[in-house]
């Protein structure tokens, strides 16, 4: 229409007489445009204005104002508009939010297309914004910097940023900038992921102990394999198995962290990089790997790790956990024993298992991984919104990352989905709980109570264990328990030198980056797959190996994770 419009003088005159009427509109005592902010009649700043109450105070806005907020429409959540959660963020803001939904499977796609087309609306809200994405567009202007509206409107989000040494880092572009929030979802049997389950009943069975060592371990294995723990009078047991497909399911990254750093714990993941000192290097080349790799042949030739572990999905290790009469899994990989088993009592063999702590290999490696990070982030202000609606929107974000609004959003008004704690009613580390979920009495698949985990907010270790557990960790609710119980065993054994996680790579290396890492993971994991099972000799073979990497730009790939740890200090 403009383009038409262009084309005649009736269509410019008609274009400045619109511009006058808005303009017009503006001075008036409502407005959210840029002249209430800076040339009001007393030339006063937006943040002194009569505009906005002091900060920490609410409602956030003194007359309503409206922000249009991009955002998913999950299936599970009746109508955003009349949802519990956005009228009491409204009230309690008075900032009306003006929804901009897309349904939640094709945000991604939604999201490309708008930022692309310049169609986009002042906030979005929760759009899993890459760090290319967050570079690109706040390099383009599109995202605007927060750091100086965090600095001077939110004092929540400064502190969370002072409170986790992680966060800054993994949220700061290479230019120095801020543009997008993340969602801190601090979760200990997520930043502890990499476990091992080991079947109890049979180690005590055989007078054995939880191994500790990769000696141990090995005598362990060799026992379950030929002694016959499942007491059938078959040699039936499989002592070791895994699925890349389970959530930290690679069978051998946690036996390779025994000799050397490997990150590489599923198919989402990893790098075979570790830091030393400040200085990026390589894992998968080093003498240590090639030890760890004569381990984990070891173990496999005399048929203690389970050959179906390097190409099976999470279905086949759940039927063979449950095969009947007898049980054959003696150790199984992976972040959840619930791949395995359902958590309750009709499954009971799942109350067998326990983690086996992080190996002591024979150079006295002992670690394990910490996932602790973040990777995209969510909320972001665009060109489009106005100083006083970008002021507004960051203090509303500010608000998000409050106890009290993670609370109702995620589990709706009081006394409904959640209460109080009583007096005596304890936690997942079995101290005074402060909140308890009220179980649902209906089956209704939908709900308008909350926005379940929409947006930027804080979720922190301490949080999510403030909620009322059952102590019992094989109680039939007790699994949360269980599970905040074993990943502490961890902690004490998190590697120094794990690259970290979450760091912005520069957007000029990205591409190249992602190309090198694809090319040299399938090389190691594919290598590594044939030594293991014995398809390449590894003391024949491992020179041609490590000279393969000389063709597949190890080098470049070292500069650009270099220059990412350089940016961080």
């Amino acid at each position: 229409m403009q383009k038409k419009l262009g084309k005649t003088w009736l269509g410019t005159i008609s274009c400045m007489l619109v511009c006058m009427l808005l303009l017009s509109a503006c001075s008036g005592g409502k407005s959210t445009g840029p002249e209430a902010s800076g040339d009001q009649k007393d030339n006063k700043p937006a943040e002194q204005s009569d505009v906005f109450t002091p900060v920490g105070t609410y409602p956030i806005v003194k007359e309503p104002m409206t922000i249009k907020m991009f955002a998913p429409q999950f299936a599970t959540i009746e109508n955003m508009d009349t949802n519990l959660f956005t009228k009491y963020l409204e009230d309690k803001t008075n900032i009306k939010i003006d929804w901009d939904l897309v349904p939640d499977n094709a945000l991604n796609d939604r999201k490309q297309l708008m930022l692309a087309s310049g169609d986009y609306p002042e906030v979005i809200l929760h759009g899993g914004l890459t760090k290319e994405e967050q570079m690109k567009y706040g390099q383009q202007g599109v995202f605007i910097p927060l750091n100086d509206l965090i600095d001077q409107y939110a004092p929540n989000i400064k502190k969370a940023m002072q409170d986790l040494p992680y966060m800054k880092a993994s949220i700061t572009a290479p230019d120095g900038n801020i543009y997008a929030l993340p969602q801190v979802n601090e979760c200990y049997h997520c930043d502890n992921a990499l476990k091992m389950w080991i079947n109890k009943a049979w180690l005590d069975k055989l007078g054995l102990a939880v191994p500790t060592t990769t000696d141990e371990f090995y005598n362990v294995l060799k026992a379950f394999k030929e002694k016959d723990p499942n007491g059938n009078g078959k040699q039936d047991e499989i002592p070791l198995t895994g699925s890349d497909e389970m959530w930290a399911g690679n069978v051998s990254a946690f036996l390779m962290n025994s000799f050397i750093l490997d990150d590489y714990v599923d198919k989402d993941s990893g790098t075979f990089l570790r830091q030393i000192d400040g200085k990026v290097d390589f894992t998968a080349n080093k003498e240590e790997w090639k030890q760890g790799l004569l381990y984990l042949n070891k173990l496999y030739k005399e048929g203690l790790i389970d050959p179906a572990a390097f190409t099976q999905n999470a279905d086949a290790v759940q039927q063979m956990a449950n095969r009947e009469p007898d049980n054959v899994m003696g150790t199984l990989t992976t972040a959840l024993i619930s791949y395995a088993y359902s958590m309750d009592d009709k499954a009971p063999r799942h109350k067998d298992y326990v983690v086996v702590p992080p190996l002591k290999g024979p150079n006295g490696v002992q670690q394990t991984l910490n996932f602790a990070g973040i990777g995209s982030s969510q909320f972001a202000i665009t060109n489009k919104a106005t100083k006083e609606q970008q002021i507004a929107a960051i203090r509303l974000a500010d608000y998000l990352y409050t106890e009290e609004a993670i609370v109702l959003e995620e589990n709706g008004p009081e006394d409904k989905g959640w209460r109080k704690a009583k007096t005596g009613e304890l936690d997942f580390n079995g101290e005074q709980a402060k909140y308890a979920s009220i179980p649902k009495t209906d089956k209704k698949p939908t709900h308008n109570d909350g926005w379940e985990q929409i947006g930027p907010s804080l979720r922190t270790y301490a949080y999510r264990a403030s909620w009322v557990a059952p102590q019992d960790p094989l109680a039939p609710d007790g699994y949360g328990t269980r599970l905040n119980q074993v990943s502490k065993e961890y902690e004490p054994y998190h590697s120094k030198e794990q690259y970290p996680n979450g760091l912005f790579i520069a957007l000029e290396d990205a591409e190249i980056a992602a190309q090198i890492k694809t090319t040299l993971v399938s090389y190691v994991k594919s290598n590594m797959a044939q030594f293991i099972t014995g398809s390449k000799d590894i003391n024949k073979e491992w020179d041609s190996y490590v000279k393969g990497f000389d063709g597949l730009q190890l080098s470049q790939y070292l500069e650009i994770y270099q220059k990412a740890l350089d940016a961080k200090k």
